[in-house]
Order: structure tokens, then C-alpha cells, then sequence
């Protein structure tokens, strides 16, 4: 079997269309019709990703994700009818690690939730990296900074690990979206531009004023020692 997913979907013809189209992909599938009854299902039955609609009855998707996000890394693929930029990036902002609009295929669905689990358990070196103040444990998944423990989701280490390889170097948001995200055709540069926002909200002095993860203009980002 592939893996245990959440869908959390009101829409009944859709959660279980996407439910049905998880199961002959080989995944084993819980669904929930509203956010309530998927905290409580989660909460009962412990999965290795979430699919979760951003619209939804008595608690919506992004109040889902932050409750889940005190507690857990899993990783969560929001769904979203909406064609505004501002909430793709508030989804992204709550801790959802990647999102698809709808209406959607299932084999991108399919793609997108594989894509997501790859990269979750992917291995990765087990040798600690230091870039001046932080250093990053891939073995045990900690990022520390000035010896303080930070708290970052798990697409949050991804990025950070993927530029504290090679510290000084310029990646491009392409470059990051295929090494972070896995993401070479389906990807969205809004990916990168949030997550690294959020990632220097927790690892720099003064996020507006970044001296740790670098915007190098017109090409992409850079992990300084400075």
C-alpha cells in the first residue's frame, strides 16, 4: 500500500470520487465532511497526509491546518476553488506544504500526493551542516540556532537543508521548487517567495531585513553565514 490519506472534502461527490480515485492508486483513505470531524478523525486515526478543501462547513480548512500544525508535521496538500493569490499564500502561511486548484484531475491529484510523500521520506545525510549561527540535523530533523531549537514544518527544513548544502550559491526558485517540492511541471514560483518568508520569520534577527537567506534580484535565493 502507498500510504494512509485524510480527504477532507463537504462536497460529497468529490470526496468520494477523490477517495475512490486514492484507493485504486493503492492508498488507504479516511474522509471527513467537515473540520471538526476531521480533527477528530485525525486525532483517531494518525495518516501520512491530508487532503484538505479550504472551504468548509463550521470550521474551514486554514483553522484545520493551524490546529493541526500545534501538534503535528503531517504533511497537508490543500485544495482550493479560489483563484486568488492571497489565499494560495495564506494556505501556505498556516503550514500547508503544497496546494492544487480545482477542479482537478485525479492523476495530478495522485501525482501531487506521491510527489508530497517522496519527499517526506526521502532520505536524507545523516552529518550535521553549520551556516554560521544555525546548524541543521537532517538525522534528527532539529534546526538550531545560537544552540536554540527552532520549529520549522517539515517543507521549512527541506528548504533550509537544501541551501545550507551549499552555502554562498544562488538557487533559483526552479531550482527550488524541483529539489523542495519535486515540482517540475506543476509548480508555482508563489511556493518559494512564502516559504522562505516564512522560514526567515523564524531564523532571521529582523526578517525584513534578511542577512541569513538572501534574495540575490532577478535570480533567486542564497544562504549566507553572514
Amino acid at each position: 500500500m502507498e500510504g494512509r490519506v485524510l480527504v477532507v472534502e463537504d462536497d460529497v461527490s468529490i470526496r468520494e470520487v477523490t477517495a475512490l480515485g486514492l484507493r485504486r492508486a493503492g492508498f488507504r483513505v479516511d474522509t471527513a465532511g467537515d473540520g471538526r470531524q476531521a480533527l477528530v478523525t485525525f486525532r483517531a486515526h494518525p495518516v501520512d497526509l491530508i487532503v484538505l478543501d479550504v472551504m468548509l462547513p463550521a470550521m474551514d480548512g486554514l483553522e484545520v491546518c493551524r490546529e493541526i500544525r500545534r501538534s503535528s508535521q503531517v504533511p497537508i496538500l490543500m485544495l482550493t476553488a479560489r483563484t486568488d493569490t492571497l489565499d494560495v499564500v495564506v494556505g501556505l502561511e498556516c503550514g500547508a506544504d503544497d496546494y492544487l486548484r480545482k477542479p482537478f484531475d485525479l492523476p495530478e491529484l495522485v501525482a501531487r500526493v506521491r510527489s508530497v510523500l517522496r519527499r517526506v521520506n526521502a532520505p536524507t545525510p545523516s552529518r550535521a551542516i553549520a551556516v554560521g549561527d544555525l546548524e541543521i540535523d537532517p538525522g534528527a530533523f532539529v534546526v538550531r540556532r545560537d544552540g536554540r531549537e527552532v520549529e520549522l514544518t517539515a517543507t521549512e527544513f527541506r528548504l533550509l537543508l537544501e541551501l545550507a548544502r551549499r552555502p554562498g550559491q544562488v538557487f533559483t526558485r526552479e531550482l527550488l521548487l524541483d529539489l523542495v517540492w519535486n515540482h517540475r511541471f506543476l509548480g508555482d514560483s508563489r511556493l518559494v517567495d512564502v516559504a522562505v518568508q516564512r522560514l526567515r520569520a523564524k531564523v532571521e534577527d529582523d526578517p525584513a531585513h534578511p542577512r541569513r537567506i538572501r534574495t540575490v534580484r532577478g535570480a533567486g535565493y542564497k544562504l549566507s553565514g553572514g
